[in-house]
């Protein structure tokens, strides 16, 4: 589980060249990971250290961030606590096989590449005034579709992996109960978000015996992160929350946009943006065969509703228009499938 050799060699790095025999072996394991004791024999005598690594797969640590995070807030808080161990360090594993230390910050960055062009919430934008989408609207809705049908095709056998995405859809700080918890005081009730949120727990029992459908996914598929150079051609920013779940998620993240936009311009899911939605499921299921997405969706798109009617992300939402966003949310909560001629019957609360 761990690369003595390497973890020898920070030892004696540690230690100034003081350190005149190391020795590691395994202590013992838990449900969560397993424990190591380091004994250095050093000038002024024997230092003994445990080090600990956790588990790749479930209780949340299957990504190696997951694990990075959870002992970061160690070296944070061990030494806080009265009477607790204190923690030394955060080593770090790198590919070339070489142990590191990444301890001691207190805050990190994420440094890339810039993307050039145009985000696609111009095109939602220009929709508004459309009875039809046009050329290159239509260009751009087969570009993404493909896309999606492109990676989706990778697959991956985790029921863990599958089980968390839904799990985090509905309960991460990111996701569903952490964007409701963002909304200011008064916007809608907190039994109505307790409700909303029920329903999602419900969907999650039916949807755990599909963990077949994982695959691999963006993750944040919004028009923010969908930046078009032209007609075809895109770049993505700001994959989120690992890189496997159910196509749903990014289906999801995109087209609650075309009945957000709608209701926001028109009141109702009509015109360009109606022919949208339509477009963007019929090419997306036509390259992928996936028959069974409208079975899946509901708590997906419970979780982007409730992004798009948040007032602290979106504060130009009248509340005519949220209670349409909500009452779409809970019409698809409800309904057995997701039903695309059935949009503005959820959104009016039918």
């Amino acid at each position: 589980m761990i690369n003595k050799k390497s973890i020898e060699n920070y030892i004696r790095e540690l230690f100034g060249g003081d350190a005149r025999d190391v020795a590691i072996r395994k202590l013992g394991a838990g449900v969560q990971g397993a424990g190591f004791l380091v004994e250095v024999t050093t000038g002024s005598g024997m230092k003994s250290y445990v080090i600990k690594g956790l588990f790749p797969e479930g209780l949340e640590h299957d990504y190696p961030s997951d694990r990075a995070g959870a002992f970061l807030l160690d070296l944070d808080e061990f030494g806080n606590l009265p009477n607790h161990v204190k923690a030394i360090d955060v080593l770090s594993e790198m590919k070339d096989g070489s142990v590191r230390s990444i301890g001691g910050g207190r805050e990190y960055y994420l440094l890339m590449e810039q993307a050039r062009g145009r985000d696609y919430f111009h095109d939602l934008a220009s929709m508004a005034g459309k009875k039809r989408l046009e050329g290159h609207d239509i260009r751009k809705i087969e570009s993404m579709t493909s896309y999606l049908a492109g990676i989706h095709k990778v697959k991956k056998d985790s029921r863990t992996l599958h089980w968390r995405k839904v799990r985090d859809t509905i309960g991460h700080g990111e996701c569903l109960m952490g964007v409701f918890d963002t909304y200011p005081d008064n916007t809608i009730s907190y039994g109505e978000m307790a409700a909303i949120e029920k329903k999602c727990v419900d969907w999650r029992a039916k949807l755990k015996p599909l963990y077949g459908r994982l695959c691999q996914v963006h993750g944040d598929f919004h028009p923010g992160n969908i930046w078009f150079q032209d007609e075809a051609d895109f770049i993505l920013l700001d994959r989120s929350r690992g890189p496997w779940g159910d196509a749903a998620d990014d289906v999801t993240a995109l087209t609650i946009n075309y009945i957000f936009f709608s209701i926001k311009n028109c009141g109702m899911v009509q015109g360009a943006y109606r022919e949208a939605l339509a477009l963007f499921y019929e090419n997306y299921i036509q390259a992928t065969g996936d028959r069974e997405l409208s079975e899946v969706v509901a708590p997906f798109y419970a979780f982007r509703g409730a992004v798009v009617a948040n007032p602290a992300f979106y504060p130009e939402v009248t509340p005519e228009g949220r209670r349409k966003i909500l009452n779409f949310v809970n019409g698809v909560l409800d309904d057995r499938s997701f039903n695309i001629d059935k949009v503005n019957e959820y959104i009016e609360g039918n």
